[in-house]
């Protein structure tokens, strides 16, 4: 295999690229805008889904495969592209979780996480900026939860690829597939022709819509989530916190980012004021200090989601050498390492890292008009 296309140059799309060229392979990538800048970019990065429980066990399994091997990875890509994408290990605190918590506490114990039961003034001490509760408010912490700083992390990644050799076309917007019987041998795009010898469609909630004219495809659908930030002071929170949806997140210069709406909107990216003002309560429900900072911006990205929240990873059954690594919902960060990971061990022919059963595109995941995609139980 000499070379390998790449559609969308999105953390997913990047990492992929990154991992093939570590493996020797030649890879360009084509962005129809500029890279990082949709869902990755806008991202909170917590390395974690919110709510873990509440995910079946293929999110899981490539969560945790992530978890253990981001260290290294972005310690890696910050070194070879001078860029600190603030891998921080700031450790994220539920609260008002009492209506899971026997599901929670079950999960725990079958994945080996290590979770503290805390209730009353124990909850300040682990975040002396959390508002004052009652003796009875109770939350469940864990240290071992990561965040990565979404836009440094995209310019290491771009950078970091650019070293490595790979090629990045940005702003070249992907028409159609060039095609040889049943075999995928390149892209046309509105700026020529790229060949290749696999094809990889990483678009994020773009990806079906380019599918679509040439093969079935599974349901992915953008769902927007608009975020704030505030520009604080470091030391106005110290942990990740997670409130009834809502979770706030400390960087490391002190701003403080404050997210997100479920929005089914198709791709509709505008923000409102009325979603503003909403955030900013929450925010100032949680953490009360953050009244006396101003909101630096107010932004939204769009998700690609899937019908069951686990991503689609592998072949196309109709179109040989088309691959599709996409709908990831709001867990591109989380598990998009592992994912990109299983997608190269197929591309390669290698051992998977998991098995890859669950994430093929098989018949049952391929479009069903009976289905509707439904996420707002996977937050």
């Amino acid at each position: 295999m000499n070379k390998i296309l790449i559609i969308g140059a999105g953390i997913i799309g990047m990492l992929t690229a990154r991992l093939l060229c570590k493996a020797g392979v030649s890879v360009t990538i084509i962005e129809q805008g500029y890279a990082g800048q949709e869902s990755s970019w806008a991202g909170g990065g917590i390395i974690s889904p919110l709510y873990p429980w509440r995910y079946s066990d293929p999110v899981t399994s490539l969560a945790q495969w992530g978890q253990q091997h981001y260290p290294d990875v972005l310690a890696d890509i910050h070194l070879n592209s001078g860029i600190d994408p603030e891998y921080i290990q700031s450790g994220l605190l539920y609260l008002d979780i009492e209506d899971e918590l026997e599901q929670a506490v079950k999960w725990e114990k079958n994945h080996a996480y290590d979770f503290a039961a805390l209730s009353g003034e124990q909850l300040k001490a682990v975040e002396p900026g959390l508002a004052s509760f009652g003796d009875d408010k109770k939350g469940w912490f864990t240290q071992s939860i990561a965040q990565v700083r979404n836009p440094r992390l995209v310019r290491a990644l771009r950078e970091d690829l650019l070293r490595l050799g790979v090629t990045i076309e940005q702003q070249t917007q992907a028409v159609s597939f060039i095609t040889r019987g049943e075999k995928v041998t390149g892209i046309e795009t509105d700026k020529g022709s790229f060949t290749g010898d696999k094809v990889v469609v990483a678009g994020g909630a773009w990806s079906a819509r380019l599918l679509e004219q040439w093969v079935r495809v599974p349901k992915i659908a953008p769902v927007k989530g608009q975020m704030i930030v505030f520009k604080a002071e470091p030391g106005v929170v110290s942990r990740i916190v997670l409130s009834q949806g809502r979770y706030v997140i400390p960087r490391k210069d002190g701003r403080v980012v404050l997210g997100s709406t479920l929005e089914f909107n198709d791709f509709d990216k505008t923000t409102t004021d009325d979603v503003l003002q909403e955030l900013k309560q929450e925010a100032y429900r949680i953490i009360p200090a953050l009244k006396n900072y101003p909101v630096e911006k107010q932004w939204a990205g769009l998700r690609p989601g899937s019908i069951d929240g686990v991503p689609y990873i592998g072949e196309h059954p109709e179109l040989k050498n088309l691959y599709l690594n996409a709908g990831h919902f709001r867990n591109g960060v989380v598990i998009g390492l592992a994912s990109c990971q299983l997608l190269v061990n197929q591309l390669l022919g290698q051992e998977t890292i998991v098995d890859p059963t669950p994430y093929l595109l098989s018949e049952e995941r391929l479009v069903n008009d009976s289905k509707e995609i439904d996420l707002r139980r996977a937050i």
